[in-house]
């Protein structure tokens, strides 16, 4: 599929997913929840540009190796396609990844197809694991600060060990790589297996290439790595912020601690049902037990999520925005591999 079509499709989904919102919230609502915030809106609205360009900030890193300079981005390029990519994935349903192809598309005519894949490939993964860490950090301190009952010690310990395994998991694909095994494991899978043996023998080169590229990134740019890293879980640590204003809307008197709390909890019991478009009813769920969880009322979990789902269609609104047409860039050279040591 090419740039323009995808995001006519993407740009029309997006436009519809926003009606479908505000038709379903009702604009009177909407008005009416955005005055209960006062002057707190605006700074949980402000708190995701500062996510956004964090998030930009560790896929630019990624992206960028000083030995190929049609790898250095302008900032806001990288920006853009982060927040797009993002308003993408807000209105994809199931495992939310429709900005990822997106992304791959719009880097393809500057970085070629390997780099641009594995660029996106390496990104979402740095994403998924800098969430993973998250995870586990919160699981620490949820354990030494929140009263829990023996299950939920239980359940807590088990997400701990489910969080340690998914980091052993990311360890392996970051020093071995795979596409190349990924290809193999679907070309088992009834009725999808032969087109997927097909496609892995014709683009056999480009695929190993991304896995080199994903290599690279932990053996030989280590700083890059731990730099990303970085970046994506400060973004988790900011994206407390939205919950820690929402709550100071309602005098509830949440510190940063409780807040971040309530935000890897819900997170957690969100992406355990990650299949609901945009989270529907599951996050509402998951900051309610959150809140409950340190003492404070259940019913602030619904007003809470619905400011995240406010601020959720002013990015989505951005995102979509931000799309807008493609610079052409002609048809690039693939970029190369400098595996020499050192590099």
């Amino acid at each position: 599929m090419n740039t323009k079509a995808y995001k006519i499709i993407f740009f029309t989904i997006g436009v519809g997913t926003l009606a479908y919102m505000l038709y379903t919230l009702g604009l009177n609502e909407i008005w009416l929840n955005i005055k209960k915030t006062r002057e707190w809106f605006i700074p949980i609205i402000a708190s995701w540009l500062v996510i956004y360009m964090m998030n930009a900030l560790a896929f630019k890193a990624i992206i960028h190796e000083p030995r190929q300079p049609a790898t250095h981005l302008p900032f806001f390029t990288v920006l853009r396609l982060t927040i797009s990519g993002y308003a993408i994935n807000y209105i994809t349903p199931f495992v939310a990844l429709g900005g990822e192809p997106y992304r791959i598309i719009e880097l393809k005519p500057i970085l070629g197809t390997a780099k641009a894949s594995s660029s996106v490939v390496l990104y979402s993964l740095m994403h998924m694991f800098s969430h993973v860490v998250f995870w586990l950090l919160s699981i620490l301190l949820i354990l030494f600060v929140v009263p829990l009952s023996p299950l939920m010690v239980a359940f807590c310990v088990a997400m701990f060990v489910v969080g340690g395994l998914l980091c052993w998991w990311f360890s392996k694909v970051y020093r071995h790589g795979f596409t190349i095994s990924l290809a193999a494991l679907l070309g088992r899978v009834p009725l999808l297996g032969g087109k997927v043996q097909r496609f892995a023998a014709h683009k056999r080169e480009m695929l190993e290439e991304i896995d080199e590229h994903i290599k690279q990134l932990y053996s030989q740019r280590r700083p890059t790595f731990y730099r990303s890293l970085l970046w994506e879980f400060g973004a988790r640590m900011v994206g407390c912020a939205e919950i820690y204003f929402t709550a100071k809307a309602l005098s509830l008197g949440m510190t940063m601690g409780e807040a971040l709390i309530v935000s890897s909890a819900s997170s957690l019991f969100a992406n355990l049902v990650f299949f609901f478009p945009m989270q529907l009813g599951t996050r509402e769920g998951g900051l309610a037990l959150a809140l409950k969880s340190i003492g404070m009322p259940m019913s602030a979990g619904i007003f809470i999520g619905i400011i995240t789902r406010i601020r959720e269609m002013v990015w989505i609104a951005i995102g979509l925005a931000m799309m807008g047409p493609s610079k052409k860039k002609g048809n690039p050279k693939p970029l190369t591999l400098e595996l020499e040591n050192g590099i």
